[in-house]
């Protein structure tokens, strides 16, 4: 493929899920469609595209796509497409045969999937990946961070007072106090001055808080012990607040720019910006309310939303009221390195909206610089089961 990547988003949340990605804010996304009405793909409008084998796709890039939609298959069978387009049933012929094409990838994309343009087609692309960051299994001198697990009083509670006709969807995050209310979970600040500190769910200490800020972001990383073993941790849980993207606050701060005395809107340029000024950063940093609550992972990636793991260079974030999980998606960006054949496995709390995607880059120091720069536009294509525009456009 491209040389592609994996966010937080945040959306981290799922999510949130696993990815909650930094979105470089100094370019934000055009608004292509208006969220309050067009809730879905279907509701955005879908007309075919080009055929599938004038692409132009790659067998690398094929190759490790067609891995990844085997691998979503199962979840494609069973779970309901909130986007309106698909059915499970009109992905059994194209995962049935998907096997057989192992040794020819672009083979088993243009025999089974047709494309699809939401609404414009016009896509905004960001990056995320897996940190590795210094970390130790107890406490200890230059290691003191905690990685918490879920605490055993998040629930989600309606507060009291709250009207029965505003109880729609799920009740929000939050703790019940001393007197019994549903009062919201403890904000970051809170955390980090030790609201959590005596609960005994602190499974692992980072020895960077600003690395770890960051891994909070991205939704799972891996620690580097002590000892030169590597512990994997993923998303396990948020504590209801909302996510803030503190590049966002420092470009209306005037902090990001290309001129003197100004950091690059990318995850690097922002981390300059809190080394060389503590306070400030530190407040900056608390700003952003969200937290994140770990699990460790023994498997051979970080989980995204399918409950499977994310693959470098094949696995994007998406949401999914406007691409099925487990489809593959095409991107043709302004970014050379995002062009290619994509499968949607992950979400998070910034990917929202039609065309909007967060490319997974997996480890390492290339995974964070191109992850940590990734802005691309352009156009994207949904490959859906060969009928399904006809059928959805009632031809």
């Amino acid at each position: 493929m491209r040389m592609n990547q994996v966010l937080v988003a945040l959306s981290g949340l799922l999510l949130l899920s696993a990815c909650g990605s930094l979105i470089p804010e100094s370019a934000p996304p055009p608004i292509q469609i208006d969220p309050a009405t067009i809730t879905s793909a279907r509701l955005a409008g879908v007309a075919s595209g080009p055929s599938v084998a004038g692409l132009g796709m790659a067998q690398p890039d094929a190759d490790a796509a067609l891995s990844a939609f085997i691998e979503s298959c199962p979840s494609l069978l069973r779970r309901e497409d909130r986007t309106g387009l698909t059915r499970p049933e009109d992905w059994r012929e194209a995962c049935t045969a998907a096997p057989a094409y192992r040794s020819d990838a672009p083979a088993f994309f243009k025999t089974y999937f047709e494309t699809a343009r939401i609404g414009t087609g016009e896509a905004f692309a960001t990056g995320y990946f897996e940190p590795e960051i210094r970390g130790c299994r107890m406490r200890s001198p230059g290691c003191e961070v905690p990685v918490y697990a879920i605490p055993n009083d998040l629930v989600r509670e309606w507060p009291a007072g709250t009207a029965e006709a505003e109880k729609t969807g799920r009740a929000p995050l939050g703790r019940i106090d001393e007197s019994g209310n549903a009062v919201p979970y403890y904000t970051r600040a809170e955390i980090e001055d030790g609201a959590l500190e005596d609960r005994g769910i602190a499974f692992a200490y980072a020895a960077d808080p600003v690395e770890m800020f960051f891994l909070q972001i991205q939704g799972s990383g891996r620690l580097k012990l002590d000892d030169g073993s590597v512990m994997r941790i993923g998303y396990a849980g948020q504590n209801g607040h909302s996510y803030t993207g503190i590049g966002g606050v420092m470009r209306e701060r005037g902090l990001l720019g290309d001129g003197p005395g100004k950091y690059p809107g990318s995850m690097q340029g922002i981390m300059s910006y809190i080394r060389e000024n503590p306070a400030e950063g530190k407040a900056l940093m608390r700003l952003n309310e969200s937290w994140i609550f770990f699990t460790e992972l023994t498997g051979d990636g970080p989980l995204g939303s399918l409950g499977i793991p994310v693959r470098r260079e094949s696995s994007v974030a998406v949401d999914p009221r406007f691409v099925p999980y487990g489809a593959p998606v095409w991107l043709d960006l302004d970014r050379d390195v995002a062009d290619g054949l994509w499968i949607a496995q992950d979400t998070g709390g910034a990917i929202k909206g039609a065309n909007r995607f967060d490319t997974f880059w997996g480890a390492g120091e290339d995974a964070r610089e191109i992850a940590g720069g990734m802005s691309g536009r352009g156009q994207a294509l949904i490959l859906l089961p060969k009928g399904t525009v006809k059928r959805l456009n009632g031809k």
